[in-house]
């Protein structure tokens, strides 16, 4: 059964899009079947794996509004093994129009389970915020990446999404587990990237993923190449360090299983 990881925090620009695309690519290039579900209005995980928004058909809005069944939407990317169930700003709407549902947190818990078992992982880009589609995310999640970036701020607003975890955890998902803050942005030359890093770890201790990414123009540029980074430079430093991240969270998952 497949393993469903939300990629959230609601602050943006702290590398969630970025995470989906670039993590969801490696484990697809390790041989893992992998689906990005891109779970955010601005379509950015859509538009930045190749996919041109106005040409889709089906999204996850139809997926969550009309009942449709997510293999409708499942589109296959350019690297084999990886596939994505695209976004639009139809999704917009989608959280008004979801507030009248009975079991209105758990549409795309029901949803996923027709495909769950078709993948090893599905990864989820969470928009911005904490509103409905980010709660039917965790809900329908085994477990939440949080991306940090090691800018000024980084820890402000981790408290309310931590808070929101603990409330989805007692009343939504009481299996659902933090699989681990991903420090992002990560400049050694800078002082304060070497500060934040350290706050982190000294905050969330083993819960801090080993792996960190740093800032890289590959992994800026790749996106509007529509393009992970492992197909726009397969030497680049995002690239590597997102191969690494994804080794480290199959060797997680491997030690838990045989636990």
């Amino acid at each position: 059964m497949g393993r469903i990881i939300s990629i959230a925090n609601q602050k943006g620009g702290v590398g969630k899009t970025t995470t989906a695309i670039n993590l969801a690519a490696s484990l697809a290039a390790l041989e893992k079947k992998t689906l990005i579900i891109d779970g955010d209005p601005q379509a950015n995980a859509t538009s930045g794996i190749g996919i041109d928004t106005r040409q889709v058909k089906c999204t996850i809005y139809d997926c969550l509004i009309d009942g449709k069944n997510p293999e409708e939407a499942m589109l296959s990317c350019e690297i084999d093994s990886l596939f994505i169930i695209p976004s639009n700003i139809d999704l917009v709407g989608a959280e008004i129009e979801m507030l009248e549902r009975p079991e209105r947190e758990k549409i795309l818990k029901e949803a996923l389970s027709k495909i769950t078992d078709n993948f090893d992982y599905i990864l989820i880009d969470c928009s911005p915020s904490l509103g409905l589609l980010t709660v039917n995310a965790l809900t329908a999640s085994d477990s939440v990446i949080i991306p940090v970036q090691c800018e000024y701020f980084a820890l402000e607003g981790l408290g309310k999404l931590l808070n929101t975890i603990k409330i989805i955890q007692g009343n939504l998902n009481r299996n659902l587990e933090i699989e681990g803050f991903l420090l992002t942005m990560y400049d050694s030359r800078l002082r304060l990237s070497n500060q934040v890093a350290d706050e982190v770890n000294k905050h969330f201790q083993q819960m801090v993923f080993k792996t960190i990414i740093q800032r890289n123009i590959k992994l800026s540029e790749a996106p509007s190449f529509g393009q992970p980074a492992i197909l726009y430079d397969a030497d680049s430093r995002g690239t590597v360090n997102y191969l690494n991240l994804a080794k480290e969270l199959i060797a997680k998952q491997d030690e838990k299983t045989k636990a």
